[in-house]
């Protein structure tokens, strides 16, 4: 592996271990690493995680840069910077990459700040490619791809003369790859160069507020666009996800509307999904929506318009008032159990 020049992702965790951004990001870098010719690393930091950042190997991370420390068990910004810019600064990695997470969206401004580099919010993709700006060519860049103007447009931003480049990725856009169960990654002990001023704030207390609904691990989706129209259509989705065993979701129009909760929206400005089963119930199709659930294994469509682009994406399209659709949805589903 090379010691320098290679693709880092920021490990993120909590209570609960390692984040699942940060394993789809550790993916994500093996694709960008392929195609450099280069290795994947990590940087974290924390207390007591070494055995779980080990086990990143198994999604193809080969070394993680640790610093381990009572103070880091808690996020906080500052020290949390400082850390992985001097990390940055002494292993000089080509790429890093850090989940949007509000982990991620607080330190990665402070790391290229700090390194004054350039950065990327909120990416959905991410590529290797050439690129000529101002006549001059470069190669091997960092495409980074993301909405832009509200979501009307997809942007593919580079820059080419940061050093390193570094962008955020959005949760669940990146796929985990099925792990290769022994492979471990080498956790390297980075020492904390850090003192006392640097730790201007002390974490007392912590308090996890779980999402409205959790749409990434959901198997069954059934998601309401502004065609539900009312009350009554919106509640009928809700009825009809209660009886699949599903949970709603939800069009950025309905959550723009005031209808339902962000944590319920569906795609490239919402939360992207892979479920079993993804029923989109009054949702035209755009671009934005379609491509945050088209990965789903079966996908039906329920709309009154034959034309909407949704049913061309559709495995089984059903054109008619869903007023009428659903509630006969519900009763043969019910009528089979």
């Amino acid at each position: 592996m090379n010691e320098t020049g290679n693709v880092m992702v920021f490990i993120e965790a909590d209570d609960d271990g390692i984040v699942d951004v940060s394993r789809e990001l550790i993916c994500e870098a093996g694709k960008l690493a392929e195609r450099l010719g280069v290795g994947v690393e990590g940087v974290a930091l924390g207390n007591g995680r070494t055995a779980a950042l080990a086990k990143l190997g198994e999604y193809g991370c080969q070394r993680v840069f640790y610093t381990e420390d009572a103070r880091l068990a808690q996020f906080t910004a500052v020290p949390y910077a400082k850390t992985i810019a001097a990390t940055i600064r002494r292993y000089q990695p080509r790429i890093v990459l850090y989940g949007a997470t509000t982990t991620g969206r607080a330190v990665a401004p402070r790391v290229a700040s700090e390194l004054r580099c350039g950065l990327t919010a909120d990416c959905t993709a991410l590529d290797i490619g050439d690129c000529t700006i101002k006549g001059v060519d470069y190669a091997d860049s960092l495409l980074q791809i993301r909405p832009a103007f509200g979501g009307n447009i997809i942007a593919t931003i580079v820059s080419p003369d940061s050093n390193p480049s570094m962008a955020t990725v959005r949760e669940g856009v990146m796929k985990i790859t099925a792990p290769r169960d022994g492979a471990t990654a080498e956790v390297i002990a980075e020492p904390l160069e850090l003192g006392d001023d640097d730790f201007p704030t002390t974490v007392l207390e912590t308090t996890r507020k779980r999402r409205a609904v959790d749409l990434k691990s959901a198997r069954i989706i059934v998601a309401a666009g502004m065609g539900v129209a009312d009350a009554e259509g919106l509640e009928l989705c809700r009825r009809l996800a209660d009886t699949l065993g599903g949970v709603l979701g939800a069009s950025r129009a309905v959550v723009d509307a005031g209808l339902l909760v962000k944590d319920h929206q569906v795609g490239q400005t919402g939360t992207t999904v892979r479920p079993n089963l993804y029923i989109a119930c009054g949702i035209s199709g755009s671009i934005q929506h379609m491509a945050g659930m088209k990965e789903s294994q079966r996908i039906i469509a329920v709309n009154s318009d034959p034309e909407a682009p949704i049913l061309k994406l559709a495995h089984y399209g059903i054109v008619g008032d869903l007023h009428e659709v659903l509630p006969k949805m519900i009763r043969a589903y019910k009528g089979q159990n």
